[in-house]
Protein backbone atom coordinates (compact mmCIF):
# COMPACT_ATOMS: atom_id res chain seq x y z
CA UNK A 1 0.00 0.00 0.00
CA UNK A 2 1.22 3.49 -0.85
CA UNK A 3 0.04 6.53 1.08
CA UNK A 4 0.61 10.08 -0.09
CA UNK A 5 1.45 12.78 2.41
CA UNK A 6 1.43 16.55 2.26
CA UNK A 7 2.99 18.72 4.94
CA UNK A 8 1.42 22.00 3.86
CA UNK A 9 3.35 24.84 5.43
CA UNK A 10 3.01 28.56 5.03
CA UNK A 11 6.56 28.74 3.65
CA UNK A 12 6.90 25.43 1.81
CA UNK A 13 4.97 22.30 0.89
CA UNK A 14 6.58 18.90 1.47
CA UNK A 15 5.02 16.03 -0.46
CA UNK A 16 5.97 12.42 0.02
CA UNK A 17 5.05 8.78 -0.45
CA UNK A 18 4.97 6.38 2.49
CA UNK A 19 3.72 2.99 3.53
CA UNK A 20 1.59 1.65 6.38
CA UNK A 21 4.71 1.36 8.57
CA UNK A 22 5.22 5.11 8.44
CA UNK A 23 8.30 4.90 6.25
CA UNK A 24 8.81 7.83 3.89
CA UNK A 25 9.88 6.35 0.55
CA UNK A 26 10.09 9.50 -1.54
CA UNK A 27 9.67 13.25 -1.08
CA UNK A 28 9.90 16.62 -2.75
CA UNK A 29 9.41 20.17 -1.51
CA UNK A 30 8.61 23.47 -3.14
CA UNK A 31 7.78 27.01 -1.97
CA UNK A 32 4.23 27.86 -0.94
CA UNK A 33 3.02 30.26 -3.61
CA UNK A 34 -0.53 31.14 -4.62
CA UNK A 35 -2.86 28.16 -4.05
CA UNK A 36 -3.65 27.39 -7.68
CA UNK A 37 0.03 27.04 -8.57
CA UNK A 38 0.95 25.22 -5.37
CA UNK A 39 -1.86 22.66 -5.59
CA UNK A 40 -1.11 22.08 -9.26
CA UNK A 41 2.39 21.02 -8.19
CA UNK A 42 0.88 18.72 -5.55
CA UNK A 43 -1.40 17.05 -8.09
CA UNK A 44 1.40 16.77 -10.64
CA UNK A 45 3.59 14.97 -8.09
CA UNK A 46 0.96 12.45 -7.00
CA UNK A 47 -0.98 11.82 -10.23
CA UNK A 48 1.19 8.91 -11.45
CA UNK A 49 2.38 7.54 -8.10
CA UNK A 50 -0.40 4.99 -7.62
CA UNK A 51 -1.25 6.12 -4.09
CA UNK A 52 -4.24 4.55 -2.32
CA UNK A 53 -4.95 7.54 -0.06
CA UNK A 54 -3.56 10.91 0.91
CA UNK A 55 -3.06 12.73 4.20
CA UNK A 56 -2.73 16.50 4.49
CA UNK A 57 -1.40 18.28 7.55
CA UNK A 58 -1.98 21.96 6.82
CA UNK A 59 -1.03 25.35 8.15
CA UNK A 60 -4.06 27.11 9.50
CA UNK A 61 -6.46 28.13 10.65
CA UNK A 62 -8.47 25.52 8.76
CA UNK A 63 -12.04 24.24 8.80
CA UNK A 64 -12.24 20.75 10.33
CA UNK A 65 -16.02 20.45 10.66
CA UNK A 66 -17.23 17.77 8.20
CA UNK A 67 -20.79 19.14 8.35
CA UNK A 68 -19.69 22.61 7.28
CA UNK A 69 -19.98 23.78 3.69
CA UNK A 70 -16.42 25.08 4.08
CA UNK A 71 -14.98 21.80 5.38
CA UNK A 72 -11.43 21.46 4.07
CA UNK A 73 -10.89 25.18 3.58
CA UNK A 74 -8.02 27.28 4.88
CA UNK A 75 -9.89 30.06 6.69
CA UNK A 76 -8.51 33.34 8.06
CA UNK A 77 -4.83 33.07 7.22
CA UNK A 78 -2.99 36.26 6.22
CA UNK A 79 -1.11 34.20 3.61
CA UNK A 80 -1.91 35.97 0.31
CA UNK A 81 -4.50 34.12 -1.75
CA UNK A 82 -5.11 31.32 0.74
CA UNK A 83 -7.83 32.83 2.91
CA UNK A 84 -11.07 30.82 2.45
CA UNK A 85 -9.44 28.61 -0.18
CA UNK A 86 -10.95 25.08 -0.66
CA UNK A 87 -7.77 23.00 -0.39
CA UNK A 88 -9.40 19.66 0.41
CA UNK A 89 -12.24 19.92 -2.15
CA UNK A 90 -9.80 20.83 -4.91
CA UNK A 91 -7.50 17.89 -4.17
CA UNK A 92 -10.41 15.46 -3.84
CA UNK A 93 -11.66 16.56 -7.22
CA UNK A 94 -8.24 16.13 -8.81
CA UNK A 95 -7.16 12.84 -7.20
CA UNK A 96 -10.43 11.01 -6.37
CA UNK A 97 -9.01 8.99 -3.44
CA UNK A 98 -9.65 9.00 0.34
CA UNK A 99 -7.99 12.04 1.91
CA UNK A 100 -7.30 12.75 5.58
CA UNK A 101 -7.24 16.42 6.61
CA UNK A 102 -6.03 18.10 9.80
CA UNK A 103 -3.70 20.78 11.10
CA UNK A 104 0.02 20.30 10.60
CA UNK A 105 0.59 20.06 14.36
CA UNK A 106 -2.27 17.63 14.93
CA UNK A 107 -0.76 15.51 12.16
CA UNK A 108 2.64 15.65 13.86
CA UNK A 109 1.04 14.61 17.17
CA UNK A 110 -0.62 11.68 15.41
CA UNK A 111 2.66 10.69 13.79
CA UNK A 112 4.46 10.71 17.13
CA UNK A 113 1.64 8.70 18.74
CA UNK A 114 1.68 6.17 15.90
CA UNK A 115 5.40 5.67 15.31
CA UNK A 116 7.38 8.13 17.43
CA UNK A 117 8.04 9.33 20.96
CA UNK A 118 4.43 8.73 22.12
CA UNK A 119 4.00 5.32 20.48
CA UNK A 120 1.68 3.14 22.54
CA UNK A 121 0.16 6.09 24.42
CA UNK A 122 -3.38 7.36 23.95
CA UNK A 123 -2.51 11.02 24.55
CA UNK A 124 0.25 13.50 23.81
CA UNK A 125 0.86 17.12 22.94
CA UNK A 126 3.07 18.19 20.07
CA UNK A 127 4.45 21.74 20.15
CA UNK A 128 6.23 23.20 17.17
CA UNK A 129 8.25 26.27 18.12
CA UNK A 130 9.78 27.94 15.11
CA UNK A 131 8.58 30.76 12.85
CA UNK A 132 5.33 30.49 14.82
CA UNK A 133 4.09 28.31 17.66
CA UNK A 134 1.48 25.61 17.12
CA UNK A 135 0.14 22.85 19.34
CA UNK A 136 -1.29 19.52 18.27
CA UNK A 137 -3.50 17.70 20.77
CA UNK A 138 -3.96 13.93 20.64
CA UNK A 139 -6.28 12.62 23.36
CA UNK A 140 -8.04 9.31 23.95
CA UNK A 141 -6.73 8.01 20.65
CA UNK A 142 -7.83 10.85 18.38
CA UNK A 143 -6.91 14.36 17.34
CA UNK A 144 -8.76 17.08 19.24
CA UNK A 145 -10.81 19.58 17.24
CA UNK A 146 -13.82 21.21 18.91
CA UNK A 147 -15.11 24.67 18.08
CA UNK A 148 -12.29 24.96 15.52
CA UNK A 149 -8.99 23.38 16.56
CA UNK A 150 -6.44 24.03 19.32
CA UNK A 151 -4.50 27.29 18.99
CA UNK A 152 -2.18 26.77 21.93
CA UNK A 153 0.51 28.97 20.44
CA UNK A 154 -1.59 31.99 21.40
CA UNK A 155 -2.13 31.32 25.09
CA UNK A 156 -1.27 34.33 27.21
CA UNK A 157 1.92 34.31 29.27
CA UNK A 158 3.24 36.18 32.26
CA UNK A 159 6.12 38.43 31.35
CA UNK A 160 9.61 37.48 32.45
CA UNK A 161 10.71 40.01 35.10
CA UNK A 162 13.72 41.05 32.99
CA UNK A 163 11.96 41.13 29.62
CA UNK A 164 11.10 44.52 28.14
CA UNK A 165 10.20 43.23 24.65
CA UNK A 166 6.64 44.12 23.65
CA UNK A 167 5.85 40.90 21.80
CA UNK A 168 5.70 39.95 18.12
CA UNK A 169 2.19 38.52 17.63
CA UNK A 170 0.08 40.90 15.49
CA UNK A 171 -3.08 39.70 17.26
CA UNK A 172 -2.09 39.37 20.92
CA UNK A 173 1.34 40.93 21.35
CA UNK A 174 2.80 39.01 24.27
CA UNK A 175 1.17 35.59 23.87
CA UNK A 176 3.39 32.49 23.73
CA UNK A 177 4.06 32.91 20.01
CA UNK A 178 4.63 36.62 20.42
CA UNK A 179 7.27 36.04 23.09
CA UNK A 180 8.87 32.72 22.20
CA UNK A 181 8.73 32.07 18.43
CA UNK A 182 11.86 32.48 16.35
CA UNK A 183 10.99 35.98 15.08
CA UNK A 184 10.46 37.16 18.66
CA UNK A 185 13.90 35.88 19.67
CA UNK A 186 15.46 37.70 16.75
CA UNK A 187 13.54 40.93 17.38
CA UNK A 188 14.39 40.92 21.08
CA UNK A 189 18.11 40.14 20.76
CA UNK A 190 18.76 41.60 17.26
CA UNK A 191 20.24 38.32 16.04
CA UNK A 192 18.85 34.95 15.00
CA UNK A 193 18.55 32.42 17.78
CA UNK A 194 20.88 30.04 15.96
CA UNK A 195 23.63 32.66 16.33
CA UNK A 196 23.29 33.02 20.11
CA UNK A 197 25.65 31.04 22.36
CA UNK A 198 24.18 28.18 24.39
CA UNK A 199 24.74 30.06 27.66
CA UNK A 200 23.07 33.28 26.48
CA UNK A 201 20.33 34.60 28.81
CA UNK A 202 17.91 34.33 25.88
CA UNK A 203 17.50 30.61 26.55
CA UNK A 204 16.53 30.94 30.19
CA UNK A 205 13.96 33.54 29.13
CA UNK A 206 12.72 31.29 26.31
CA UNK A 207 12.32 28.39 28.72
CA UNK A 208 10.40 30.63 31.11
CA UNK A 209 7.69 31.22 28.49
CA UNK A 210 7.58 27.67 27.14
CA UNK A 211 7.55 26.23 30.66
CA UNK A 212 4.55 28.36 31.61
CA UNK A 213 2.57 27.13 28.63
CA UNK A 214 3.45 23.50 29.27
CA UNK A 215 2.53 23.68 32.96
CA UNK A 216 -0.86 25.13 32.04
CA UNK A 217 -1.39 22.44 29.39
CA UNK A 218 -0.54 19.71 31.89
CA UNK A 219 -3.07 21.09 34.37
CA UNK A 220 -5.77 21.34 31.69
CA UNK A 221 -5.20 18.25 29.53
CA UNK A 222 -3.00 15.88 31.56
CA UNK A 223 -1.17 14.48 28.51
CA UNK A 224 0.96 11.36 28.86
CA UNK A 225 3.82 12.85 26.82
CA UNK A 226 4.84 16.31 25.62
CA UNK A 227 6.92 16.57 22.45
CA UNK A 228 8.73 19.78 21.54
CA UNK A 229 9.69 20.24 17.88
CA UNK A 230 10.38 23.07 15.49
CA UNK A 231 13.48 25.05 14.65
CA UNK A 232 13.86 26.79 18.00
CA UNK A 233 13.91 23.43 19.79
CA UNK A 234 16.97 22.41 17.77
CA UNK A 235 18.68 24.32 20.59
CA UNK A 236 18.86 21.22 22.77
CA UNK A 237 20.10 23.20 25.79
CA UNK A 238 16.48 24.38 26.08
CA UNK A 239 15.13 21.00 27.17
CA UNK A 240 16.56 20.88 30.71
CA UNK A 241 15.68 24.55 31.19
CA UNK A 242 12.08 23.97 30.09
CA UNK A 243 11.73 20.90 32.34
CA UNK A 244 12.99 22.92 35.28
CA UNK A 245 10.47 25.69 34.59
CA UNK A 246 7.62 23.18 34.33
CA UNK A 247 8.48 21.62 37.70
CA UNK A 248 8.81 25.08 39.22
CA UNK A 249 5.45 26.15 37.84
CA UNK A 250 3.60 23.04 39.00
CA UNK A 251 5.23 23.09 42.46
CA UNK A 252 4.58 19.40 42.98
CA UNK A 253 0.81 19.76 42.72
CA UNK A 254 0.36 17.11 40.02
CA UNK A 255 1.25 13.83 41.70
CA UNK A 256 3.09 11.88 39.00
CA UNK A 257 6.57 10.41 38.81
CA UNK A 258 6.71 11.73 35.23
CA UNK A 259 6.83 15.27 36.64
CA UNK A 260 9.63 14.66 39.12
CA UNK A 261 13.36 15.02 38.61
CA UNK A 262 13.74 11.31 37.90
CA UNK A 263 11.03 11.13 35.24
CA UNK A 264 10.58 14.43 33.49
CA UNK A 265 13.49 13.80 31.10
CA UNK A 266 11.33 11.09 29.51
CA UNK A 267 8.15 13.14 29.66
CA UNK A 268 9.14 16.36 27.86
CA UNK A 269 11.11 15.17 24.86
CA UNK A 270 12.21 15.94 21.29
CA UNK A 271 10.27 14.32 18.44
CA UNK A 272 11.01 10.63 18.08
CA UNK A 273 10.54 11.10 14.33
CA UNK A 274 12.83 14.13 14.23
CA UNK A 275 12.03 16.56 11.46
CA UNK A 276 9.89 13.88 9.78
CA UNK A 277 7.12 14.17 12.38
CA UNK A 278 4.90 16.28 10.12
CA UNK A 279 5.34 14.16 7.01
CA UNK A 280 4.93 10.87 8.92
CA UNK A 281 1.87 12.32 10.64
CA UNK A 282 0.37 13.09 7.25
CA UNK A 283 1.04 9.49 6.22
CA UNK A 284 -0.87 8.43 9.35
CA UNK A 285 -3.75 10.73 8.39
CA UNK A 286 -3.88 9.17 4.94
CA UNK A 287 -3.79 5.69 6.41
CA UNK A 288 -6.71 6.51 8.70
CA UNK A 289 -8.65 7.94 5.77
CA UNK A 290 -8.08 4.74 3.80
CA UNK A 291 -9.14 2.53 6.73
CA UNK A 292 -12.32 4.53 7.33
CA UNK A 293 -13.41 4.80 3.68
CA UNK A 294 -17.03 3.95 3.00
Amino acid sequence: MLIGAVEAGGTKFVCGIGNEEGEALDRISFPTEYPEKTLAQVVDYFKDKGIDALGIGSFGPINLNPSSAQYGYVTTTPKPGWSNYPVLPELKKALNIPIGWDTDVNAAALGEATWGAAKGLDSCLYYTIGTGVGVGVYAEGRMVHGLVHPEGGHVLTRRHPEDTYEGKCPYHGDCLEGMAAGPAIEARWKVKGSELPVDHPAWEMEAYYIGQALASAILLLSPKKIILGGGVMHQRQLFPLVREQVMSGLKGYVASAALEAGGIDDYIVPPGLGDNAGLCGSIALGLRAYQSRA
